[in-house]
C-alpha cells in the first residue's frame, strides 16, 4: 500500500551466516543504501549474521514486493562480488508487518536496531557495526 510503513525481515538462503564476515556485510550494506531512494524511505535497518530487518516506508507509486526485490538484488550482487561467487543469496520469501497508525516509528526503529543486543552479538547499543536509523535511541 503506497505510503504504508513496513517492517521487513529477509533471511539468507539456507540461513547461511554470510554477514559474520565484515567485508561481506559491508558489501551487502552498500547494495541496499547506495541506490536511488525515490520509491521508498529506508528508515532503519540492521544486518544480522543470516538475516536483515528493514523499516521501509513506501512512496506513492511503489509496491512492497518491488522494493524488497530491489533491496535484495542490489545487496546480493554486492555480497556475491565480495564472496567471489554467483547464484542465489537471499531466501525467496520475506516476512512483513504493516505498521498501524498508532505504532511510533521511532520506537519500532529502536526495537530493530537493538536486535544485536537481544541476540547476544553486542553488549551495548552502538557497538554492533551493521545498522542505521533515522532516529537514535536513548543511550543506557
Amino acid at each position: 500500500m503506497p505510503g504504508q510503513t513496513y517492517v521487513v525481515t529477509s533471511t539468507t538462503l539456507h540461513r547461511v551466516p554470510w554477514f559474520t564476515d565484515f567485508e561481506v556485510a559491508a558489501a551487502a550494506i552498500r547494495g541496499f543504501v547506495q541506490w536511488d531512494l525515490g520509491s521508498h524511505d529506508l528508515l532503519a535497518w540492521v544486518l544480522m549474521p543470516d538475516h536483515v530487518h528493514w523499516l521501509v516506508q513506501l512512496a506513492e507509486a511503489s509496491t512492497l514486493d518491488a522494493i524488497v526485490n530491489r533491496l535484495k538484488s542490489a545487496s546480493a550482487r554486492e555480497a556475491n562480488r565480495a564472496l567471489m561467487r554467483r547464484g542465489a543469496f537471499w531466501a525467496p520469501a520475506f516476512h512483513d508487518h504493516a505498521l498501524r497508525s498508532d505504532e511510533a516509528l521511532a520506537s519500532v526503529a529502536e526495537y530493530i536496531i537493538r536486535n544485536p543486543i537481544r541476540a547476544g552479538l553486542a553488549r551495548t547499543f552502538g557497538t554492533y557495526p551493521f545498522w542505521d536509523s533515522a532516529w537514535l535511541p536513548e543511550i543506557e
